[in-house]
């Protein structure tokens, strides 16, 4: 009985650590334009349930040249729904000012299920959040 309930308890946080994993990973955007602007999103899910968020834009004008937004914080997941939160001492700084707190995603993938030769590009996408520049964006999985 013992050694079933140590068993049970392993094979329990398998199963957690496992799903963190599969969606660990770096997603990205980064659209060609053709008026020389260039725009990029990158968002790194680690392993260890942080992330790293960066938003960069160079506008060639003569106002602005090069501007970078970061975030950072824990993430969590359950099932295919990805939750941000940022700890307002720990994570926010002078460089870090993108407070991802109520932020949540969804993780899109080609389900096990689907034996079709349908290639499905595995994303995420933003569908809450109080910041509006992330709500409804779409990034793709890079590595």
């Amino acid at each position: 009985m013992k050694y079933l309930l140590i068993f049970i308890f392993f094979a329990g946080s398998l199963k957690v650590h496992s799903q963190i994993d599969s969606n660990a990973g770096t997603y990205g955007l980064n659209p060609p334009l053709d008026t020389g602007v260039n725009i990029k999103w990158t968002l790194s899910l680690n392993p260890d349930g942080t992330f790293l968020y960066n938003f960069y834009r160079n506008l060639n004008c003569d106002i602005y040249s090069e501007e970078n937004f970061y975030g950072k914080g824990t993430w969590k997941s359950e099932k295919s729904l990805i939750y941000f939160t940022t700890n307002e001492k720990d994570d926010l700084d002078e460089t870090h000012t993108m407070n991802f707190n109520n932020t949540k995603a969804r993780i899109n993938r080609k389900s096990p299920r689907d034996i079709s030769n349908k290639i499905t590009k595995e994303s995420i996408i933003f569908y809450s959040s109080e910041i509006s520049t992330i709500k409804g964006l779409e990034l793709f999985r890079t590595e």
